[in-house]
């Protein structure tokens, strides 16, 4: 067992400035651990529900745990920035880091936070990046802040591998926990501000602040190339008669391989892998390097996101599309999540409806973000059971490989689906058996099966 220094003698004063995805998630864990933490967002009327003890987004626990921290009175949310700031000693920037349309991060949430930070030191802390930045924001940070403070400060790279759907135990359970630092101080608070969240030994990771920036982007980038490397293998397996699925099985057994990341499907979505893959790319260019490999990446996750259309304009003939009405099964661009950024089911409904076709769609948990991302369009309707948008349908497409759509009624499906055939982008069932209720079965690098 690894034995650390006592730095504090009790709980950490925590600030964590952005009550998004990371945010929320680093807040709630962080006074699960018995720390006294501060989120502090601009939102007012978010501050007043996260008070409330009210969840803005879908997380499996999270919601349970917000409550049972604010309710011990560990964990509170004001949009005070200089309260936040002069009341802890750690204080982590989580705000967003959209894209510009290069590609690259923008940094402008990240670079105001800073100047705001610069603006109320009241001491030592430690200034710690856990939003995705590209290398070189940490000195970017560090430069703001002591444009407004002679004060001490370091300011810590920290990355988060979260897993929307898993995101607690990933918190709270991590792998490897990876920190940037300058400082033998910095490199001090921060072992015992983790020590707590790696009692089995699994290692905290000290890096110099750039190495640590580029983890974040390189894991990514290399998930992501699995993800389109196998989505690749399907199309080629579709075209010779050979079944991905059996392929995965044979690779992944593999020790050097393993199973992970390696199942196709219609693309990866959500607010990491695109954004973060791109982000690379564009790095690399600024600094003179050609990244032909992260590029191909994303050029085939943007092919696969079309690849039902194809299979749907294939199956009908592109003049038979307009009029017709598609069952969306899933929204969210993973499950156990309510995140639909890049989600595939945004570019088919978008390319259906572009020709002519209405959407009645479904999904667990996205039925409200899904609206705001998309927009609103008369063509596409949304319904609160699954079963429901089968009425007076055409076909149906599976987007999304939620737990509850592995298994349906197909007797119910075969009554309700007029032209009797499915689009399934996840690959959730056995065609033989699907084909067996009369319905031909479409899915990702194996054959097309026809009802019988």
């Amino acid at each position: 067992m690894l034995i650390y220094s006592n730095y504090f003698g009790g709980p950490v004063n925590i600030c964590v400035i952005g009550s998004g995805y990371v945010g929320l998630v680093a807040a709630a864990c962080f006074a699960e651990h018995g720390n006294q933490v501060i989120g502090v967002d601009i939102n007012e009327d978010k501050i007043a529900k996260l008070n409330n003890g009210e969840c803005p987004i879908y997380e499996p626990g999270l919601s349970d745990l917000l409550a049972r921290n604010i309710g011990k009175k560990r964990l509170t949310f004001t949009s005070n920035l200089k309260k936040g700031v002069e009341d802890s000693t750690v204080i982590f920037v989580a705000v967003g880091t959209p894209q510009d349309e290069d590609g690259a991060a923008d940094l402008q949430h990240v670079l105001k936070v800073a100047e705001g930070i610069g603006k109320n030191l009241n001491g030592y802390k430690v200034i710690v990046d856990k939003s995705t930045v590209p290398v070189g924001t940490a000195a970017k940070v560090k430069a703001v802040i002591a444009e407004y403070s002679d004060q001490e400060f370091d300011v810590v790279s920290n990355p988060e591998f979260l897993k929307e759907g898993a995101a607690l135990d990933d918190f709270l359970k991590p792998d490897r926990v990876v920190v940037g630092v300058e400082s033998e101080r910095a490199t001090k608070i921060m072992k015992e501000l983790y020590a707590p969240f790696v009692r089995t030994n699994n290692p905290i990771i000290f890096m110099d602040v750039a190495s640590a920036e580029m983890t974040k982007y390189a894991a990514n980038a290399m998930l992501a190339t699995r993800i389109s490397f196998m989505n690749e293998i399907s199309l080629l397996c579709e075209k010779v008669g050979a079944d991905v699925t059996k392929v995965r099985l044979g690779m992944g057994t593999d020790a050097r391989i393993g199973m992970s990341f390696l199942f196709p499907g219609i693309g990866y979505g959500g607010s990491c892998f695109p954004k973060d893959v791109q982000a690379l790319v564009r790095t690399a260019k600024d600094n003179g390097v050609d990244l032909k490999i992260a590029t191909a990446v994303e050029d085939v996750n943007y092919l696969q996101k079309q690849l039902i259309i194809k299979k749907i304009l294939s199956h009908y003939g592109n003049e038979k599309i307009c009029g017709k009405t598609f069952a969306v099964w899933g929204l969210a661009f993973k499950p156990q999540t309510d995140d639909v950024r890049e989600a595939p089911a945004q570019t088919i409904c978008r390319e259906l409806i572009g020709r002519g076709a209405k959407i009645q769609a479904y999904d667990p948990e996205a039925l409200k973000t899904f609206p705001e991302y998309f927009g609103q369009n008369d063509a596409i309707s949304y319904f609160e059971q699954s079963y429901q948008a089968l009425e007076n349908v055409d076909a149906l497409i599976v987007c999304t490989e939620w737990n509850e759509f592995r298994n349906p009624d197909f007797k119910i499906i075969a009554s309700k689906v007029k032209d009797k055939v499915m689009f399934d982008g996840r690959n959730l069932f056995d065609p033989e058996m699907v084909a067996n209720f009369g319905l031909t079965y479409h899915s990702i690098g194996r054959a097309t099966v026809l009802g019988v």
